[in-house]
């Protein structure tokens, strides 16, 4: 058989088309983006960008503008320089889950942190999983413990629920979190820790967290000085691997700190592609991502798992009127107001009970439990309302009979809604306790004298 007829024979094994391998440069670095030419590439596609001494960034489209391309870097870069090579990367993002991520911390980039060795993943998954039809979804019907007195008596949560936890600085969110992480009956935690101080990550952990909370939990941490891209991506890879368990049939407590970082890393990415600002400071491109984020979690199809979630709000200078915030009491299933002057007098939890609210809680609940939590919130308010009267003393007893109540009951109150960092209230304790709060106090019995009996002799 000569040459001719023997490459003819392998014809059929030769792709037909050949596609080259098209690589960019780089033009111009203005801040935080990148710009390059001559890659064809799409909004969300990745790319290798070599720098000196041979090393590649990850980076990722995030723009463009005619032929130019806007790039923003995974990671920190050093060594950039003038027409450096930008090569396209093949495929889309995919990430490594399964049973063996329990008890590991992530980054932003599905990598491990905890210095135990690579991730062993069960399966891959798409970084971007299909939403959900909202008429599949089953609706919320079951209630969930989370171990906490005050939500679970007063803002009871639902399995699938989507809650806010609004708190300005140093008010005690994140020990909020631990306890409901370590409290809770769902079946697998996943923790997101997007744009908090690296310091508080290992404190997070170790102290809040503990070895029991981790020990059936996912952590995923991208502290304040990653990169905005990476803040990003952790905070959907924290969805991500929660929808992959309630695809497996799991009961997920989502919890993730804060969706404030979250949503200013978008801010960040979009002012530097030239995006204008549109309330305080936020392009309308960051009111457009939160609820893609958020509408990921919730129920499945009837008959599946579910993810619960808890999203910290970061409320600046303890307004609650901020932007995000206003954004975010939209498109969540409730909100639950943590209060400083709470925190200040030694309360903790510190939950404002006047100003939090559970969306879904007529749903969950018994009526007579409803009803208990509505009694016991208008005699809180009732109070509150003559609070600043009785203690300077000038409110009279007998006034009004309801403030009276509410005053003799007011100390029980309070201490029903205290607990500690280490002790936890399942849902039935909870529930008996809140209904014995309005017993009615029974009069100690008065011993009457007894006539002396007459002697016989």
């Amino acid at each position: 058989m000569n040459l001719a007829d023997r490459l003819k024979q392998y014809q059929n094994y030769v792709p037909t088309q050949i596609r080259p391998e098209i690589n960019g440069r780089l033009t111009r670095v203005v801040g935080l983006t990148l710009e390059a030419v001559g890659c064809p590439m799409t909004l969300g596609e990745r790319c290798l960008i070599e720098v000196r001494g041979g090393r590649m960034v990850e980076a990722e489209v995030v723009g463009f503008a005619e032929e130019r391309i806007y790039l923003m870097p995974m990671a920190a870069v050093e060594g950039l320089q003038p027409g450096a090579r930008v090569r396209p990367m093949s495929g889309v993002g995919r990430i490594g889950v399964g049973q063996k991520l329990l008890g590991r911390v992530l980054n932003g980039a599905g990598e491990p942190l905890d210095g135990r060795g690579p991730i062993e993943a069960d399966h891959h998954v798409d970084l971007f999983g299909e939403p959900i039809n909202p008429l599949h979804r089953a609706p919320i019907r079951q209630k969930l413990d989370v171990g906490i007195r005050a939500i679970n008596a007063l803002l009871s949560v639902g399995i699938g629920q989507r809650l806010g936890l609004f708190a300005g600085s140093g008010v005690g969110k994140s020990m909020l979190l631990g306890m409901m992480t370590r409290f809770t009956t769902a079946d697998i935690t996943v923790v997101g820790l997007v744009g908090e101080r690296g310091r508080e990550v290992k404190e997070f952990i170790e102290d809040i967290l503990g070895d029991e909370g981790l020990s059936r939990s996912v952590v995923i941490a991208s502290p304040a000085d990653d990169s905005p891209l990476m803040r990003l991506r952790a905070a959907v890879l924290t969805t991500r691997i929660a929808e992959y368990y309630r695809d497996q049939g799991k009961n997920v407590l989502l919890l993730m700190d804060s969706l404030t970082r979250y949503a200013q890393a978008q801010r960040e990415i979009a002012l530097s592609v030239g995006e204008p600002p549109a309330t305080k400071g936020y392009p309308p491109s960051v009111f457009a991502k939160l609820p893609q984020l958020v509408e990921r979690a919730g129920n499945g199809k009837p008959g599946g798992g579910s993810i619960t979630a808890f999203y910290t709000v970061l409320t600046e200078g303890d307004d609650q009127q901020d932007p995000i915030a206003d954004a975010a009491r939209a498109i969540l299933d409730g909100h639950i107001v943590l209060n400083r002057r709470l925190a200040e007098e030694g309360h903790y939890p510190a939950i404002d009970i006047e100003a939090s609210i559970s969306r879904v809680m007529p749903q969950v609940t018994k009526p007579d439990h409803f009803q208990q939590a509505q009694r016991f919130k208008q005699l809180y308010a009732r109070y509150q309302q003559t609070r600043d009267l009785i203690s300077v003393g000038a409110y009279v007893p007998g006034s009004d009979k309801e403030t009276d109540y509410a005053i003799e009951r007011f100390p029980h109150m309070r201490k029903y809604l205290q607990q500690g960092l280490h002790e936890s209230a399942s849902l039935d304790d909870c529930i008996s306790g809140l209904a014995r709060l309005f017993e009615p106090v029974k009069p100690a019995d008065k011993q009457t004298p007894q006539a002396p009996q007459p002697t016989r002799g």
